[in-house]
């Protein structure tokens, strides 16, 4: 016959640990754009910057300024109207170098001209800022939809 002893104490489970969320982005300023008011504010920006780029002759800072602004809009606008803002830079972009240009230039034919211009020297600023857009907007929690 065997003694009796007591079952040996099993071993406690740990509570079940879900994996940290990811780290966010998130701005410590306590504003934050809507989605229009940063197409407004980028809108605005992108003309400004041209018209202050065309009458000083500094045609990189018009570049750089935009890739900049693309970036803080981006940074300081809600979670939720990131999805604006992702497509917006290229037609912002526009908008602001016809704006520019139909303000400066002498005669509409020149305006047409130097859009196109501006439009092709500028690309590589507006092709950084656009991929700018995506990089802070992916690093905020954006994910794109699909529907199907």
């Amino acid at each position: 016959m065997t003694p009796n002893r007591p079952p040996a104490p099993r071993p406690r489970k740990a509570p079940a640990q879900t994996a940290p969320a990811p780290a966010r982005l998130e701005p410590a300023a306590s504003f934050r754009f809507t989605a229009i008011g940063a197409i407004l504010a980028l809108l605005g920006f992108c003309f400004a910057i041209l018209l202050i780029a065309a009458w000083t002759g500094w045609r990189p800072l018009a570049g750089a300024a935009f890739v900049c602004g693309c970036g803080v809009i981006t940074y300081y606008t809600r979670t939720g109207g990131l999805r604006a803002v992702v497509v917006c830079p290229p037609l912002l972009f526009f908008a602001g170098t016809a704006g520019a240009e139909l303000v400066i230039a002498p005669s509409t034919f020149l305006a047409a001209e130097q859009i196109l211009v501006r439009l092709g020297t500028l690309a590589p600023w507006l092709f950084t800022g656009t991929a700018l857009t995506i990089v802070i907007a992916v690093g905020r929690g954006y994910r794109p939809v699909t529907r199907g």
